[in-house]
């Protein structure tokens, strides 16, 4: 097998509105990244190319977390939005476990959504029937 190597030009591509973060800010988005989902030979996710754009959706969700997108900051806020106001401007989030705390992190972005999403079915037990249990 092989691990994926970050292409900045082709995340770009996917992802335009990262086109103001820097590149080498990128990298290590990427690098952060590895850390959430294994880019090693052992990884659950054995397609490479499947991998690469999973990991790509992970640097879009950290990006955004941490340098926004479109040229925005990033947002301070927390969680999602649950109420807001327009005149003298009040905004409301709530930051809700989903499942759990670690599925409440992902849920902060779309592409964080799309990562829980196109990974569920790497998150499942897998059965390996052992040797039968013989007492003598």
């Amino acid at each position: 097998m092989a691990v994926v190597a970050f292409d900045p030009s082709a995340f770009l591509v996917r992802y335009p509105e990262f086109s103001t973060v820097n590149p080498v800010l990128l990298g290590d988005y990427f690098t952060e990244a590895t850390l959430y989902l294994d880019n090693t030979d052992s990884s659950r996710v054995q397609d490479v190319n499947q991998r690469a754009l999973l990991l790509n959706m992970l640097v879009a969700h950290i990006a955004a977390l941490n340098s926004g997108a479109n040229g925005q900051g990033a947002s301070p806020l927390v969680g999602r939005v649950s109420s807001a106001t327009e005149g003298s401007v009040n905004v409301s989030t709530e930051f809700v476990a989903a499942t759990n705390g670690t599925q409440a992190w992902f849920y902060q972005t779309r592409y964080g959504v799309s990562f829980v999403s196109a990974t569920s079915r790497y998150r499942t037990a897998v059965y390996i029937p052992g040797y039968p249990n013989r007492r003598c």
